[in-house]
């Protein structure tokens, strides 16, 4: 494939404010085994790239065991790929950059909790 997009299964804690029932679902290890899960699915995604391709991760959650660490442990083991700055993407999501990646916050943008991360497979 050219394109791959992956909205991962979260905790969906970025959408707290218009699904607080989210808080009460959910119970503990829910986010620790999410987090395995989202590996996995990226992993299982990488043979499906072509080399110039590229692959977006989402999801809506802030937490960092479901966002940021899920792509650098993949960007670990997976040298054929590097991570492309989202700003450099498109000119008016500066806005929501925070270093290489989309993440858009309720307190700050009045909209939900959104993370993204613009993988290229360059081997």
């Amino acid at each position: 494939f050219d394109r791959i997009f992956l909205d991962a299964p979260c905790s969906g804690l970025g959408v707290l404010r218009r699904k607080p029932d989210i808080k009460w679902k959910r119970r503990p290890g829910d986010v620790y085994r999410l987090s395995l899960l989202q590996r996995d699915l990226l992993d299982s995604l990488d043979s499906l790239l072509r080399v110039g391709g590229v692959l977006v991760y989402a999801t809506c959650t802030l937490l960092n065991i479901e966002n940021s660490e899920v792509i650098e442990s993949f960007l670990q083991n997976h040298p054929e790929f590097c991570i492309e700055p989202i700003s450099g993407t498109i000119p008016w999501m500066k806005v929501f950059a925070r270093g290489p990646y989309f993440c858009s916050f309720p307190h700050r943008h009045g909209t939900d909790g959104f993370f993204a991360a613009r993988l290229k497979r360059i081997k």
